[in-house]
């Protein structure tokens, strides 16, 4: 692995994997949308290098590099969250992305295209989630991305690529999204405001993001092709004690309002990755603490 390319890199995950592969040396070309307001979450590293490339350019994109690459990491996706993911329209878009990203790696000389699926594709589960596990989506979001992993396994076949779908669980770190649980919360709590919280039953899989770029990075080296992995920590507690940890971290003492907002639609209520093939592939394992990573979450705030 010497020159890779990706997509949708100015969130936890991508700025994470980024990271891990300047850590390791290698050439990263990153397509960015031109007029993102996170461009600037991006590294600067004379190994890190930037082609503005939206979704919707994917299709036309030409490699002028004069560089041939190994691997592209699709993470890029519209619509990942709020209402967004039941439009069924701008979903369906993402499938033809997915394919148009595809497509895209195999022009500029890629071997492997690694794409970021979901748990969303599994619906809700109240067993830990395995490659095999029924598929039972229940939103627009998980029905496109379980489609965009199916139809990317055979595109990528039929123009000769190694295909690996990586269905993540729940992954925080610095540069998520502001409308994830865990940066509302912390927003809300340095603000001296007290989020207003569901009751906290579910149980949940959190896995931070320098861990989530390493097991990418892994299975660009080592993936199988063809294969769906699931990434997640392997390990669930309450979502109220998560809460609880990032409130003793952000301001201890002050009071939480579980039960003030009411579960959502389908709410999923057991989340729990089996990383064991994960493990056995490639010899991945989680290595940050929750309380480190809120930690480091908060420092990079107050930067």
């Amino acid at each position: 692995m010497k020159r890779v390319i990706i997509t949708g890199a100015t969130g936890a995950i991508g700025t994470a994997l980024v990271r891990k592969l300047i850590d390791k040396k290698i050439e990263v070309l990153v397509f960015l949308r031109v007029d993102s307001q996170r461009n600037q979450n991006i590294p600067c590293h004379p190994l890190v290098h930037i082609k503005f490339c939206s979704l919707e350019q994917l299709a036309d994109v030409e490699n002028d590099t004069g560089k041939v690459y190994d691997i592209f990491y699709h993470l890029a996706w519209r619509g990942a969250s709020g209402p967004e993911r039941n439009d069924m329209y701008i979903q369906n878009q993402n499938v033809k992305y997915a394919l148009d990203a595809v497509r895209a790696a195999k022009k500029f000389g890629c071997q492997t295209f690694i794409g970021a699926g979901s748990q969303a594709e599994y619906g809700n589960c109240e067993v830990p989630l395995q490659c095999d596990t029924p598929v039972f989506p229940n939103m627009g979001y998980g029905y496109a991305k379980l489609c965009a992993g199916q139809m990317t396994r055979e595109y990528a076949a039929q123009l000769e690529l190694k295909h690996i779908w990586v269905r993540i669980l729940s992954v925080y770190g610095p540069n998520d999204s502001a409308g994830s649980m865990i940066m509302y919360t912390i927003d809300k709590l340095r603000q001296g405001m007290e989020p207003k919280l569901t009751k906290g039953e579910q149980m949940w899989d959190y896995l931070y993001s320098d861990d989530a770029a390493k097991a990418l990075y892994l299975l660009g080296k080592m993936g199988i092709d063809r294969k769906i992995y699931v990434l997640g920590s392997g390990t669930t507690r309450p979502l109220k004690d998560y809460i609880q940890k990032i409130r003793d971290i952000a301001a201890p003492g002050r009071n939480l309002s579980f039960g003030t907002i009411p579960y959502g639609k389908n709410q999923t209520m057991y989340l729990c990755a089996d990383t064991s093939e994960l493990k056995r592939d490639t010899g991945w394992h989680p290595e940050t603490d929750f309380n480190d990573g809120i930690r480091t979450i908060i420092k990079s705030l107050q930067m």
